[in-house]
């Protein structure tokens, strides 16, 4: 059973709306993974004095959760398609907080530095799950929005989340800002344990717009028929894997590259203080919040919704997102900073309206059974780039003083993600199962 052709707004008033709690849901979620992450960065100057760490003892630190993150981006995925979101997302959640605790609770390096990798493996799920999830609970013309209040969740955490811990850390210090992450995680637990649950089992979701759902073209439930190693073969040796894993990393590369040096950017460019500087880099976040929830969500809705080709729009988003991105080089050639931040501003809010369309791939193009294992090898190779962008970005900096050779690496990059979009991943729409005939 296919839509009806009137598929219009009249016909939409008349259907329920659990499934945007759903997406809030993830949203919040998402918020909640990242504001985790950042606390480290924000508390490191008490805890160095506090335990006389070196500084390469703090960049252990640093480093300790992208370790555990990236290397498990691929055999989650596995796990995601062989148990569903819901088993999956609340282990992950209920984890988030245990790492905190830890952390908080922690009498020096080591403890802090098991907690890292803690936090790694927990949050290894949280983006494929939210991918996933979506892709069971929103018809495909939906599916723009959806995915974008998750991903622009990830980018607005860098507007409230640093504050938020540097006021609790900065007045009763860095143990209870990493207790505020705590009680938000087993906070966002429950949330999740009592509301979510896949479409087929929510008893609230009612017949008429679980068929709307399933009618609009929602990715199928349940494990891949072959299993999790036969799916994962079978995917690393399609081209529209590959095309979106290439694209999607150059993107990785510029996103990691301003979340780490931004503010250092800002002030030794442009020789600001670092409060000053703080104020400055929330503007191209602010900014990448709204592109990544109008552009890459709203508007691709409102274009596929009105009988616009699915594919065509969601890779002219896609695309243009990332080209836009090449304003970095506009930054490179100046010294005011307003001018600075307007090109980081265009830039940043370029790939943000690109990255909710990324991120709605693997539920649209993959087999039933394979989103999470398609999430998971994109988002391994994006954090693969998103661990060499400030490690390249400060070689190149400390070497030549300036950021203008690491700003034209990352617009190289960029134009080699572009040209994958275009010429490797192809249209947009599902792979063959593995068992159907090519």
């Amino acid at each position: 059973m296919s839509i009806p052709a009137q598929q219009n707004i009249p016909v939409q008033q008349k259907i329920p709306r659990r499934r945007w709690g759903i997406g809030a849901l993830l949203g919040v979620g998402v918020l909640i993974n990242y504001i985790d992450r950042i606390g480290l960065s924000v508390a490191a100057p008490q805890i160095q004095e506090q335990f006389q760490l070196t500084a390469v003892q703090l960049g252990l630190l640093f480093s300790a959760f992208a370790w555990s993150y990236s290397i498990l981006q691929i055999p989650v995925g596995m796990v995601l398609d062989r148990f569903g979101p819901t088993r999956v997302g609340r282990w992950g959640a209920f984890l988030w907080g245990v790492a905190s605790t830890i952390t908080a609770f922690s009498s020096g390096f080591a403890g802090i530095f098991v907690a890292r990798i803690l936090l790694g493996v927990a949050e290894a799920p949280a983006f494929p799950v939210s991918s996933k999830a979506t892709g069971y609970w929103f018809p495909r013309h939906e599916r723009g929005l959806a995915t974008a209040i998750f991903d622009a969740a990830a980018k607005f955490s860098n507007v409230i989340g640093v504050p938020l811990i540097a006021i609790t850390i900065v007045t009763f210090g860095w143990r209870w800002g990493f207790g505020i992450t705590a009680v938000l995680s087993f906070l966002y637990f429950i949330a999740f344990y009592a509301l979510y649950r896949d479409p087929s089992a929510d008893t609230k979701l009612t017949k008429a717009e679980h068929a709307y759902i399933i009618d609009g073209g929602a990715a199928p439930e349940g494990p891949a028929s072959g299993g999790a190693m036969n799916m994962l073969g079978y995917l690393l040796r399609q081209r529209k894997v590959w095309g979106l894993t290439i694209g999607f990393a150059a993107y990785g590369y510029s996103f990691y590259l301003f979340l780490t040096w931004l503010p250092g950017y800002l002030v030794q460019t442009m020789h600001m203080s670092i409060l000053k500087s703080a104020g400055f880099a929330a503007i191209p976040w602010a900014f990448a919040t709204l592109t990544d929830l109008f552009v890459g969500g709203w508007l691709i809705d409102r274009l596929v919704s009105r009988g616009c080709d699915e594919s065509k729009v969601r890779k002219s988003v896609l695309i243009v997102g990332m080209l836009f991105g090449l304003a970095v080089f506009g930054a490179t050639q100046t010294t005011d900073p307003v001018w600075a931040i307007f090109w980081i501003s265009i830039a940043l809010g370029g790939l943000a309206s690109a990255a909710p369309v990324g991120w709605s791939l693997p539920s649209l193009i993959a087999p039933k059974g394979g989103a999470g294992t398609i999430g998971g090898i994109m988002n391994f190779a994006n954090n693969l780039m998103g661990a060499a962008a400030p490690i390249v970005t400060g070689f190149i900096v400390g070497a030549t003083n300036s950021f203008t050779n690491a700003f034209y690496v990352a617009g190289v990059i960029l134009l080699i993600g572009i040209i994958s979009f275009v010429f490797v991943l192809g249209k947009i729409e599902p792979i063959p199962d593995p068992q159907s005939p090519r």
